[in-house]
């Protein structure tokens, strides 16, 4: 079992968040700053099947498929 953190958007991740979803995680919160953003939120890295799943309370997951693909997406009902 792996835990997972939290930590705040804009700032740094902490370094259990793997270097392959670094990249996707900036691009996100360049994507929602702004002064009506949501970017004052927190991410959630958690762990599935082995996998980082990073989730920012604005709506958003990055995440790294089993084929290696780095993801970033709106949240999908």
């Amino acid at each position: 079992m792996q835990l997972g953190t939290r930590w705040a958007a804009g700032s740094e991740p902490p370094a259990s968040v793997p270097a392959a979803l670094r990249p996707a995680i900036a691009e996100v919160e360049a994507k929602t700053a702004g002064p009506l953003s949501l970017s004052k939120g927190h991410w959630t890295l958690t762990w599935l099947e082995g996998r980082a799943i990073a989730e920012l309370d604005a709506g958003w997951e990055v995440f790294q498929t089993a084929s290696g693909d780095v993801v970033a997406r709106p949240f999908q009902d």
